[in-house]
């Protein structure tokens, strides 16, 4: 019996064609400040495979702004221009922050849509003395640890043309909000949405709006979950020299602990908290996305799936 799906499926070096003659625009140093703790991010994977997707998401932004055109034509009256959002989901350590900053980075170079923001859903995460006053510390980054209201707002504000929009700034040092701060976006051609709950669909209510109903395209980064383990590992002994380092860090207790401990903590950290929210509330969403890019043991991306349209 054929095999039906909503999506086609490319092998990396079948989606290495289809970047034509996109030029590259990012230098080797360039990339190297993009890729995060654990990654090895080479110039061929940017070349092959994200150069490719965003002359796909350009091709799709350019027939949004002929739309926004036309609808103008129509009413015969120029209206504000909204933004483009992408939406970038996936597991912890899959390296989404790493995906949102190369797009962002190519994107922008393109002639056509210049202003390109990054929001991440960490600064939606409400502040840890709520999170310990409803006993959610240990749910940190489940969808009940999200003040996903006032990401819908802003989200409202930014497809509704407005002028500014404040941000709230999460700090991965002290481990919270920072209270009182923001990002402010303004008038932003583009606007990437990273986080691993941005697909989450709340539970049924009469007035139920998702995060996704604002997204014109959506991406999911993923992996098997042993590579997914083996990368949070590897990146939290390494934060123990860095990140963890810092006095000031909430994980500050862990910078002088052996490589067989850190292997420990880390493992049950995940197998407490992430795997859970992984098979609980993040994989389910995979196939709502747009694209799935999926990766393989190396953190490089193997296949590529497009959603048929």
């Amino acid at each position: 019996m054929e095999n039906y799906s909503p999506y086609m499926t490319f092998s990396k070096e079948e989606w290495a064609k289809l970047r034509f003659n996109t030029p590259m625009t990012l230098t080797e140093s360039e990339i190297e400040e993009l890729q995060g703790v654990n990654e090895q991010l080479s110039m061929e994977e940017v070349s092959n495979i994200y150069l490719p997707l965003t002359r796909l998401f350009n091709l799709y932004i350019t027939g949004s702004q002929q739309l926004h055109s036309i609808t103008d034509t129509f009413f015969g009256k120029q209206t504000n221009k909204v933004p483009f959002i992408i939406g970038i989901a996936g597991s912890v350590a899959v390296g989404k922050s790493t995906t949102a900053r190369i797009i962002r980075a190519l994107l922008s170079r393109w002639p056509n849509h210049p202003k390109v923001e990054i929001i991440t859903t960490d600064g939606y995460l409400y502040p840890n003395a709520v999170l310990e006053e409803r006993g959610l510390m240990n749910r940190k980054g489940f969808p009940e640890s999200y003040n996903t209201r006032a990401l819908v707002d802003c989200l409202i504000k930014l497809k509704s043309g407005a002028k500014q929009v404040k941000v709230p700034i999460y700090s991965h040092l002290t481990y919270d909000i920072i209270p009182g701060q923001y990002n402010t976006i303004e008038q932003p051609d583009i606007v990437i949405v990273e986080g691993i709950n941005v697909l989450q669909t709340p539970k049924p209510s009469k007035h139920s709006v998702f995060v996704s109903d604002f997204f014109d395209l959506s991406l999911y980064v993923d992996a098997s979950e042993a590579d997914l383990l083996r990368w949070y590992v590897d990146r939290f002994k390494k934060l123990r020299s860095t990140a963890f380092a810092d006095p000031k860090s909430y994980f500050n207790r862990y910078a002088n602990i052996s490589d067989e401990e850190a292997t420990i903590t880390a493992t049950q950290i995940w197998n407490n908290i992430n795997s859970v929210n992984l098979q609980k509330n993040i994989k389910p969403t995979k196939n709502r996305a747009d694209i799935i890019l999926r990766k393989e043991d190396n953190h490089v991306i193997k296949t590529i799936k497009l959603r048929k349209i």
